[in-house]
């Protein structure tokens, strides 16, 4: 099987996809993107790559959309655990059952690469000290069930010129176009950069294996590229292990890094406990020449260097542009979305 060229991104207008694709775009690849478009407006920085481009929602892709790719990346997902408790059956219907007819798709049409975007999310609050790919999964979210359900159903239809691979990505993190400010880094560099001060709800004991979304892209592009021999329906978790850090470690990073900067740690019930992990070796040992570019300290100052360059205000920090729930509920109280979550006429 040959190394691809043609590329398939799904959700290219999203946080990971808005760097991932102009990045394959500079390592050579030939990429279209392909993305419904719920958060084409929320924009923080200039970026994302200028491209051919599939307007369509994943859920009515048909076989025709997929001829003529080598690979496809598949990013796009509701990608927000509490959009899982939203409405569950948006969860199991486009993570789940639109991804697994995607890969269904793109073997009848002749694709031989199929780059899934998972999570660690998926070995929940793990019992063992550190995750690796073959620990149980204990998902505890719709969003990480439906992760587990797509993987489970996706290996299945492993064939002859047609091999999936599984990238289990760490808390992801970063300066993206299409910013996120509700994963916990980028929160708590958002929060020290707005208000002058972190404030941690919980003990900060739980662990987050955080990654840089440019690393993130650099992982994907390394399986693009690698034999097909080496990777062949396997799942890795993305990320390394000196990038497993506590989440209080986290907020001194965030303290540090924003001058004047102070830490309250505060004890709150239903604060998110959530603790993971993660083992990377498999990954190191696969792609011993990887090397991340990205640690939680220089990204912590990438991340306050660009919020000083827009001039971020506590009011864009919680906008509901930057946090998929509130932006998913404002296009369905706004009668842009419908109750399927699809686009109205309107």
């Amino acid at each position: 099987m040959s190394k691809p060229n043609k590329i398939l991104i799904t959700g290219h207008d999203g946080y990971i996809g808005s760097v991932m694709t102009p990045h394959l775009q500079g390592a050579g690849y030939d990429v279209t993107g392909l993305d419904t478009g719920y958060f084409s407006e929320c924009t923080l920085v200039p970026g994302g790559g200028t491209m051919k481009v599939i307007k369509k929602d994943l859920r009515d892709l048909t076989a025709k959309d997929l001829e003529g790719f080598d690979a496809v990346v598949h990013l796009a997902a509701l990608s927000n655990d509490p959009i899982g408790n939203l409405n569950d059956s948006w969860t199991e219907d486009i993570n789940f059952h639109a991804s697994v007819k995607l890969a269904e798709l793109a073997r009848s049409a002749g694709v031989q690469r199929f780059l899934f975007s998972s999570s660690c999310i998926m070995y929940g609050a793990a019992n063992t000290e550190v995750v690796t790919e073959e620990s149980p999964l204990d998902p505890k979210t719709e969003y990480a069930r439906s992760k587990v359900k797509a993987e489970a159903s996706i290996t299945k239809l492993t064939a002859p010129g047609f091999s999936p691979v599984f990238l289990r990505n760490g808390t992801i993190y970063g300066v993206s176009p299409r910013m996120r400010f509700d994963t916990v880094f980028n929160d708590l560099l958002g929060m020290a950069a707005t208000t002058g001060k972190v404030m941690v709800y919980s003990d900060g004991k739980p662990w987050r294996p955080v990654i840089h979304v440019q690393d993130v892209a650099r992982m994907f592009e390394a399986a693009l590229a690698a034999p097909v021999e080496k990777i062949h329906n396997q799942a890795f978790n993305a990320g390394a292990n000196a990038l497993n850090h506590q989440i209080i470690e986290l907020a001194n990073i965030a303290v540090k890094t924003v001058p004047g900067c102070k830490l309250e740690v505060v004890a709150k019930s239903g604060a998110d406990q959530r603790t993971y992990k993660a083992d990377f070796g498999k990954f190191a040992k696969t792609f011993p020449d990887f090397k991340f570019k990205w640690n939680a300290v220089t990204g912590a100052q990438e991340l306050y260097e660009a919020f000083k360059r827009v001039g971020l205000k506590h009011e864009d920090f919680v906008d509901k542009k930057f946090t998929r729930l509130k932006w998913l509920r404002y296009l369905l109280d706004s009668k842009k979305l419908d109750g399927a979550l699809r686009w109205t006429a309107n």
